[in-house]
């Protein structure tokens, strides 16, 4: 079959590798349909490299038609149309059961002291091929796909696989008060969702953060209030300005370790790329640090007693913490990678209906054929062309 592969920083390729195929009687394989490109996949093109190998196949955000199941899943058959959510959990554990799935114990990567496996993401996620390929073989596929009806076009459900459960859970970790304030900073394929579940939610004020004008501009014609970091030496006040001069209820943070504005931390993830690759591997994993400007600005932006929702993705061992401020301010911080499944029941019925509450039908800013992956990668990295969310289709 054709994959999208790793080969370094920067450089991805589609490739012919093996099919996937049943390894145990919890499998299945799929035929994938479509599957998106993520804002989390830039950290393996970008810094991640020193845990990634050659040939890895990348992808999390798959859905498509069930091709074959093992001998122990009874609850799909061939024929079905499933999304597959991006963390694979088995359903029974003890963090299953609590609506952790992230977390899951079946599926926990122990060797490296990490949780629930992911698909097509790195060694420390226990290496499973991702799904931006024509075939994807699912681990624990008595519990993980989620069966979707024919008919609507793939753009309805696919977001199922990552961006809709990581947006619920980054508004519901925030906590904002009913007609309360949230900040939500990057307006990428995560922030933009967010802003959109935040008002559907009852938010009274959500406040888009971006320095992008094509991301500033569509999270506005959804019915959001947005600041350009252009135009602003301190975000901070910025806020305040909107929030009666205590800062926002709330602050999602949608953008994570790669965030613009710190110089110092950029240099260090560019020369960490550059040294051998056990060294960069054990250098990022034991003393890496992440670019921490929108942390700063989002504990600046939050009120006193506020809460905030990290959903960016962070990797760094020695972050520094401003602790004084957290502690002063009485901030909560609640993070996480995203539990699909706890978050399925609230938002499919918003998919199922003729209407479209959370705009998924034209959510897709570019659709192209799998490959074109390579492309996609450099357009999404890059900003160019008006590219906010990019879902590449292998051919049928």
């Amino acid at each position: 079959m054709k994959a999208v592969t790793w080969h370094g920083k920067r450089d991805v390729r589609v490739e012919t590798v093996p099919d996937p195929r049943i390894v145990s009687p919890t499998d299945a394989v799929i035929r994938v349909t479509s599957t998106g490109v993520c804002g989390s996949d830039l950290h393996l093109y970008e810094v991640l490299g020193p845990f990634m190998t050659e040939g890895d196949v990348l992808g999390h955000e798959p859905m498509g038609v069930v091709e074959e199941v093992g001998a122990e899943v009874t609850s799909l058959k061939a024929g079905d149309r499933v999304v597959v959510p991006f963390n694979i959990s088995c359903g029974h554990c003890f963090m299953c059961e609590r609506g952790l799935q992230s977390q899951c114990e079946t599926t926990q990567v122990t060797s490296q002291g990490k949780g629930a496996a992911l698909f097509g993401y790195t060694v420390l996620y226990g290496q499973v091929p991702g799904g931006q390929a024509e075939y994807l073989r699912v681990p624990q596929a008595q519990y993980g796909p989620i069966k979707v009806p024919d008919g609507p076009p793939d753009d309805r459900f696919v977001y199922l696989s990552d961006v809709l459960p990581t947006a619920w859970q980054a508004v519901e970790y925030a906590e904002i008060p009913a007609e309360g304030s949230v900040v939500v900073f990057g307006l990428g394929p995560i922030g933009q969702m967010c802003a959109r579940v935040a008002l559907h939610k009852g938010a009274g004020l959500v406040i888009g953060i971006d320095l992008v004008s094509e991301r500033l501009a569509r999270a506005e014609a959804h019915g959001a209030t947005v600041i350009d970091t252009r135009d602003h030496d301190n975000i901070g006040d910025a806020v305040r300005a909107l929030t009666s001069g205590r800062g926002a209820d709330s602050v999602i943070d949608a953008v994570g370790m790669e965030a613009h504005g710190a110089p110092a931390a950029r240099i260090t993830h560019n020369l960490v790329a550059a040294l051998p690759k056990a060294v960069g591997a054990l250098i990022t994993e034991k003393a890496g640090i992440d670019r921490l400007s929108v942390l700063y600005a989002a504990i600046d932006s939050v009120r006193r007693g506020g809460t905030i929702s990290l959903s960016g993705v962070y990797g760094g061992m020695i972050d520094p913490m401003p602790m004084m401020e957290l502690f002063d301010k009485q901030i909560r911080l609640h993070m996480g990678q995203a539990n699909v499944h706890r978050w399925v029941d609230e938002i499919l019925p918003l998919l199922s209906g003729t209407d479209d509450p959370l705009g998924v039908d034209d959510f897709a800013t570019h659709r192209l054929p799998l490959q074109e992956a390579p492309r996609a990668y450099e357009m999404f990295q890059k900003k160019l062309h008006g590219a906010q969310k990019v879902l590449l289709q292998p051919a049928s």
